[in-house]
């Protein structure tokens, strides 16, 4: 148990991983939350149902049988994290306006 009471991130390293350098307890927690075994755990759909983001936040890079996951884990950051403005235009919402229409229609790509 780490000095905020929690258990879920003890003996982790945080540095950078994957084509964003993923970093850090909350990055890492919310891949996990989203994608990883904590999302399974809680009943939700998750993408790598055995994969544990916080015991084991290597695996974003090492894991031999799911290589994309630094790509995923990379856009998972910069989609969360960079791409949540929304003052009038919302570039989710265009993104999923792009993908179900085909992608034909790019024009909301600067």
């Amino acid at each position: 148990e780490n000095r905020n009471g929690r258990t879920d991130v003890e003996g982790c390293c945080w540095w950078g991983r994957g084509v964003i350098q993923t970093t850090g307890v909350c990055n890492f927690g919310m891949l996990n939350y989203y994608l990883g075994k904590r999302a399974a755990d809680e009943g939700r759909d998750s993408r790598y149902p055995h994969i544990d983001f916080c015991k084991d936040p290597g695996a974003v890079c090492s894991r031999e049988e799911h290589p994309e996951l630094k790509w995923i884990a990379g856009m998972f950051y910069w989609i969360r994290s960079l791409q949540t403005y929304d003052e009038g235009w919302s570039y989710i919402d265009n993104l999923k306006s792009f993908v179900q229409g085909g992608m034909k229609d790019d024009s909301f790509i600067n």
